[in-house]
């Protein structure tokens, strides 16, 4: 029995160090080591933080994938603490934060902390820039793989050049594929070519300069499906989008009829009236609250309806009940005309009010669970700045004695020397 528990922890000690393998620990050293064909995928993390814990273990079941792939993709790891010439290198700002390293160009990943998310990400942007559709097959299997595709249709053209030249700089977040009209289904009509073309929604639409402005602004707007879940990674992502979000909050687990019909409402809405609203809103279902909650500075009522700008941390809210399609569509339309006025925003006032509501957030539970430690953590900086304005008040007297003393000392010195005339 117990050669057989010996045998047991052996074997799980030299997977974990196998797996580990595939994950290189990185310093300060490495701009200058690497080769510069190399294409590397890093996680940025600090020892204290906790997410950065959480992800430990999925980052090395991704180097291990990766390599078990065949993929070029090296796997690295490194303490932005420690090495911080490596983390200033790719401007690291929080934690944990993932890039990828590609030819000399950095791209960062801004998407959900999950295993598939990331490799995903890793073989997005290790591949091509424009992938190559040769056949209708290849054409038929990446409509069935991605939920929003964008399809260059045509021969080499100055519209292709700003293709590619969009493809370079958002290809960490869209697949970007090119294709000749005669590999395309039938039923896809092209009124003219070269085109841009997005897929999603079971539809398509086509670029046009005219109506949709810049090419590479319209794929950044057009990027999202037109409803889905929406988590706060792609929420904060969304914000580039220029496009106002149209959320229902429902809850995480078992969601109430309430919530049902607050789904059905907004994807109908989205759905059978795209071509009023699909400029200027997403829609979706958020089941985690806590961002929109720090966004709002409170509690939210779960099931409820939000809209939010991301642009400007602003958000909408119905001034009433919202029972039927007029009646969201009612509250669309208000917040688009300007009469349903607007909450919150990014001002200097609003941003006091959410640091204030975001340290109190986070030191509540300190003093829930250990009370001295939130205390120390709350009296030891406002004593560290009494004692600074204390001190900076004392060095203010003291110069305003010295000053007072040199303005004084002139006429009394004055008044000795003529005394002293006098008495000669």
């Amino acid at each position: 029995m117990l050669e057989t528990r010996s045998l047991v922890l052996l074997s799980v000690l030299l997977c974990m160090s196998l797996v580990s393998a595939f994950v290189e620990e990185l310093d300060d050293s490495f701009m200058e080591t690497r080769a510069a064909d190399d294409t590397w995928l890093i996680k940025f993390y600090a020892p204290w933080c906790t997410f950065c814990k959480q992800l430990d273990p999925v980052w090395h079941q991704i180097g291990s994938e990766l390599k078990s792939q065949g993929s070029l993709v090296n796997v690295g790891k490194t303490d932005a603490t420690t090495h911080t010439g490596l983390a200033k290198e790719f401007r690291v700002r929080g934690y944990p934060a993932i890039l990828m390293l590609k030819k000399g160009v950095k791209y960062n990943y801004s998407g959900p902390r999950t295993k598939d998310g990331i490799i995903d990400f890793a073989h997005r942007v290790s591949g091509p820039l424009v992938r190559s559709l040769s056949s209708l097959q290849l054409f038929q299997h990446a409509m069935n793989r991605h939920v929003v595709m964008f399809v260059y249709v045509g021969a080499t053209s100055q519209l292709k050049g700003n293709y590619t030249s969009a493809a370079e700089e958002l290809i960490a977040h869209t697949y970007f594929f090119s294709a000749t009209k005669d590999i395309l289904p039938k039923a896809i009509s092209m009124p003219s070519l070269p085109a841009v073309v997005v897929f999603k929604d079971g539809t398509y639409f086509t670029y046009t300069e005219k109506l949709d402005g810049d090419l590479k602004t319209w794929i950044n707007r057009e990027r999202f499906p037109s409803y889905f879940k929406i988590d706060s990674y792609t929420l904060y992502a969304m914000g580039e989008s220029g496009k106002l979000v149209v959320l229902v909050l429902v809850e995480e687990k078992k969601q109430c009829e309430e919530s049902l019909r607050y789904k059905g409402l907004v994807e109908r809405v989205s759905a059978n009236h795209r071509h009023l609203y699909s400029r200027s809103f997403y829609f979706g279902v958020m089941e985690d609250s806590d961002y929109i909650s720090g966004l709002v500075m409170g509690e939210v009522t779960v099931p409820s309806l939000i809209v939010v700008n991301l642009a400007n941390d602003g958000y909408f809210v119905p001034p009433a009940g919202v029972e039927t399609e007029r009646q969201l569509m009612d509250f669309l339309n208000g917040v688009l005309n300007g009469t349903i006025q607007g909450q919150g925003g990014n001002g200097v006032a609003q941003r006091l009010r959410r640091f204030v509501y975001n340290t109190k957030d986070t030191l509540m539970p300190v003093f829930r669970q250990a009370p001295l430690l939130g205390c120390f953590l709350v009296g030891f900086p406002l004593a560290i700045g009494a004692l600074f304005c204390y001190l900076f008040r004392k060095a203010q007297c003291a110069k305003d004695n010295e000053e007072n003393i040199r303005l004084l000392a002139p006429p009394a010195q004055h008044h000795n020397k003529l005394t002293s005339k006098k008495s000669d």
